[in-house]
Formats: C-alpha cells, structure tokens, sequence
C-alpha cells in the first residue's frame, strides 16, 4: 500500500549503558520510531530546537515536497486507515495538510523556535495516523512472555520532575510517548510501574552529559519486587527489526548475526527513552530507565553500539531540552498516565498485593 510519513531527522549523540555502570562511546541518536505505514514524505532535515542554526533552499524544498505528496496520496492514505477509524483518520490529515502549508510559511519567515513547535506539532499528526491505520494489535507476542503486563498500542505519560539547585528552572513536566507497537512488553512493564507509582518520588540517579537515568529502588535490590513472587521482575531484551512482522527477543542483533538489520526505534533522538539492564544479561532489564542527551552527526543511526542491544520503547515529545539540565539528586514527584492506560494488557498493579 502506498502510503506516506512526514519525519524530522534530527542530530545524534553517543552514551553505553547497562545497570549501575554506563561507558561512554559514539552512537547516532535523532527522531524516529513512529510505528506503522504511514511513509513515503521527508518534511525537512533540521536540528533539535535548541541547535537549529540556519535554514537552507533544501529545507523549503522539502517541506514543498512533502506537502505536495501528501496531496497526491491523500486517498491512498485514507484507503488503509481501519474503518472504524476512517473518521478520525481524515481529520488529521486534514490537520497536516493545514499544518504543512503553515510550517512553509514559518520557514519563510526564518522564526526557529516556530519551527520546532510546528514540526512537534505536525509529527504528533502523524503518529495519530499511524495509529489509525492499525485495526486491533498487529502480531501474538510470545507465550512465554504473554502473561506479562503489554502495552498493545501507544501510550502517554507525563513526568514532573522537582529540580533542585536551578534558579531557572523549579519544576518540570516531561510527556514521554510509549511505543507498545514496537515494544509491547517493554513499555507495558514500565507502564504498569507508573500505575503503581513506582517512580514516584525517586531520585534521578544518573546525569553525566550523556544519559538521564533512574529506576534503581533503594536497597540491595536493582530493579521492581514484584509483590506476588518476591522476587525481581525482569523483561526480555525486545527488539524489532525493519522488515519484521514483530519483535525478537532475548538476543541482541549482533548475537542474531543480524549484523545489517535496522530497528525500526534506532537510537537516534534527544531524549530517547530505553530500558538499563546488566551488560552480559541481556533479558536482566526491570525497572531502570534513561534517556540519551548527547548529539553527534559522526556515527549514523543503526551503526553505533547501542542499536540492537538495548530497548527502546519510547520518547520525550515536550521539554526533552530540559533533561540536560536535570541532575542527580532531582526528584521525580509523580508520573501520571495521560491517555492509552486502556491499551494495557495483563495489568499487575490491579492484583491485590
């Protein structure tokens, strides 16, 4: 089916990590990982916001592009949205349509920060209409792990963080956007952490210029006891593969000799969201999360050494700036789903104890 994707290639950045210990090495990090197949259009290349220096011929040209695509393949975008999602399907592609014609007008005008905002904007869209086009959850997961806490779709969560030691900045509310088509039994454990309020109150343990990390429960313990068995829970390594119908899992790609694959979430975005676990245990993964900072244009994305041996399951789509700027010591005070909490499979934190 041909269809389109609207996408923004941000720089990249490098960081290594594994629970308790992180080495720094170059790795490729920029916007990606909106499931579906919702693709064809690239609107522009661009910076994150806070690096975006200049704009250039190419970049009017693509959003031109991009806007004339989309016109093109209008009715063969709406001919694979679900039907009983048809409805909401054209209102946001009538929305991105609107919305091009307005990120042209803004690049004219030379306003950066507009920019940024508009792109956030515009991409939210597409995800909206990636979504659409899946009716129901696209693949099994394995029994082995079917019993397990599954985000079957997309979720939304907001962080707010209590900073410490910033006059500029006191308190900061983070949306991070979970990816349950890519990564189901990664983003529904951390989700059914949320609900228990897991994170609450916990420290940022980690912030090196590099990643953001928490996720390490006080005591001897390094990751989530679960209640009913008293023991730690962990996750399996969850990778998937363009071109795959759905994940693997339990082996990193390079394991696999799968050493040209590509998945679909690279390390490839400020503010990345992945899962921490044990550097020789690849299923050790349990409650302790980071995100990437860093940005380098030297090592492209899917060629570095964090793509395919960790999870990504996620991202920061508001104030993602701001996580350079957390430190150790910082508190998160709450993190609250937002919306996709009835996309969660197999809930824990509803079991007594």
């Amino acid at each position: 089916m041909a269809a389109a994707i609207l996408c923004c290639y941000c720089t990249p950045s490098s960081a290594s990590p594994k629970q308790g210990t992180f080495d720094n090495s170059k790795a490729r990090f920029c916007y990606g990982g909106k499931p579906g197949r919702f693709r064809g259009i690239t609107m522009s290349q661009c910076k994150s916001s806070n690096n975006y220096s200049r704009f250039s011929p190419i970049e009017h040209k693509n959003v031109r592009q991009a806007s004339r695509t989309l016109k093109q393949g209008k009715d063969m975008i709406i001919s694979g949205i679900a039907p009983s999602k048809k409805e909401h399907g054209e209102e946001l592609l009538g929305k991105l349509e609107v919305g091009l014609e307005e990120l042209q007008n803004i690049v004219e005008e030379r306003d950066r920060d507009r920019v940024a905002l508009k792109q956030k904007e515009l991409l939210n869209y597409v995800g909206g209409v990636e979504e659409d086009m899946v009716d129901g959850f696209p693949y099994e997961v394995p029994e082995e792990y079917s019993g397990m806490p599954l985000l079957k779709g997309r979720a939304t969560v907001d962080m707010k963080v209590k900073v410490k030691d910033n006059p500029n900045l006191e308190d900061c509310v983070f949306r991070l956007v979970l990816d349950g088509y890519n990564a189901p039994v990664t983003a529904g454990n951390f989700l059914d952490l949320v609900e228990r309020h897991f994170y609450d109150g916990m420290e940022i343990q980690r912030a090196d210029g590099f990643v953001v990390q928490t996720g390490d429960p006080e005591g001897p313990a390094e990751g989530f006891i679960d209640p009913s068995t008293e023991k730690i829970r962990t996750i399996p390594l969850e990778l998937m593969v363009s071109g795959d119908k759905a994940p693997v899992y339990g082996a990193t790609l390079e394991e696999l000799g799968r050493y040209k694959a590509q998945t679909k979430l690279p390390f490839n975005a400020f503010g990345t969201m992945a899962m921490a676990r044990d550097e020789f245990e690849d299923n050790s993964a349990s409650s302790q999360i980071f995100w990437l900072l860093k940005e380098s244009e030297l090592t492209p994305s899917n060629a570095n050494i964090l793509d395919g041996r960790y999870t990504v399951f996620g991202y920061v789509t508001e104030n993602q700036d701001f996580l350079a700027d957390l430190k150790v010591g910082d508190v998160i005070e709450s993190m609250e789903v937002v919306s996709g909490l009835d996309n969660l499979v197999n809930p824990s934190y509803k079991i007594a104890g």
